[in-house]
């Protein structure tokens, strides 16, 4: 649609989709999938607790073949003293008959451990983190973040709608429209939508729904071109859309300043987006698809002023669109 296609132009937009986006290849894709992370050299206290035991069992069986204090020590040291010291009664229980107790008393006395003595005032030992979990843990984090930012981007930047019942009187530049039984029926939807100067996020939609409540479609109004540059940005032309559930394409009309409706080269370029129509006080602008009709009504504008061209840009404007849903043959 071409709400998301404007989304997508702005570089904060852009930005925070492709910092998602290269979150998940590079962590999901590259990293767990084409090139994994492979562990080599780990110290022994970072293996599988059965693999220590087999580790601290092969250290005492050397040292009974070769008495090395030195070798025993290190192999200690990889272990961690207090680890060895709780695996060395389950590695002796695990082993015994097999191991000769001399040599295991000789070992467990030089380098220092010997079997833990645990107290009621001793510390419970937590739990080994399992790093598979918290990767998916950190996965499932970007993804909220993800979800986050999209939605900040797309819905909280929109300017709140302004929702009237037809029949309540509001006080306007110029005068509103009066649907009479024997002029037009009122409208199902009708709302009123205002840009101002540095609004530059401006991008209203609204939905379409029947008394019943039926979803019939969308409609708004979004910056379609500026002119200039620097901050805050100069509007020269506004987007007025029409989507229907049961059309196939979005219906968009361009209404633009009197400078960008007279110059060949901005009218020309705006036309592949829409019919382009110069902006005026009161100026009517009808949209139609296969089921809706809307009325896109200039309720009053103002244009800036400054260094650029006389009527380039506008200061101000409010719209009022009304929705109709045509009539079926009977």
């Amino acid at each position: 649609m071409e709400n998301l296609r404007t989304q997508m132009n702005r570089p904060i937009v852009t930005g925070g989709v492709a910092f998602v986006a290269g979150l998940l290849i590079g962590l999901v894709i590259l990293g767990w999938w084409l090139w994994p992370v492979q562990w080599s050299d780990a110290e022994a206290k970072h293996l599988r607790q059965d693999l220590q035991e087999d580790y601290l069992r092969m250290a005492m069986d050397s040292f009974a073949r070769t008495p090395d204090v030195e070798l025993a020590k290190k192999v200690v040291d990889g272990l961690g003293k207090e680890n060895a010291a709780k695996l060395l009664p389950i590695v002796t229980e695990k082993y015994k008959g097999k191991l000769d107790d001399a040599s295991v008393k000789e070992f467990t006395t030089l380098v220092g451990i010997g079997a833990p003595t645990p107290t009621p005032a001793q510390a419970p030992k937590s739990a080994p983190i399992n790093l598979g979990v918290v990767l998916a843990l950190m996965c499932l984090l970007t993804l909220v973040v993800g979800a986050i930012l999209v939605y900040l981007f797309f819905f909280r930047g929109k300017t709140p709608a302004v929702r009237r019942p037809v029949s309540e009187a509001t006080a306007r530049s110029t005068p509103a429209p009066v649907y009479t039984e024997s002029a037009q029926e009122p409208p199902v939807v009708q709302y009123l939508t205002t840009y101002s100067l540095g609004n530059d996020l401006y991008d209203d939609s609204f939905s379409i729904d029947s008394p019943t409540g039926e979803f019939l479609g969308e409609c708004g109004v979004g910056i379609s071109e500026t002119i200039g540059v620097g901050d805050p940005k100069k509007v020269t032309a506004f987007e007025v859309w029409l989507f229907d559930k049961n059309d196939i394409q979005t219906v968009t009309k361009v209404l633009m300043s009197g400078h960008a409706f007279n110059d060949p080269v901005v009218s020309q370029r705006l036309q592949s987006k829409g019919e382009p129509i110069l902006a005026e006080g009161g100026k009517r602008v009808m949209l139609e698809t296969a089921t809706l009709t809307l009325e896109a009504r200039v309720v009053s504008m103002n244009y800036g002023q400054g260094a650029l061209p006389q009527s380039s840009f506008f200061d101000q404007m409010t719209l009022e669109l009304a929705v109709w849903p045509k009539k079926t043959a009977a």
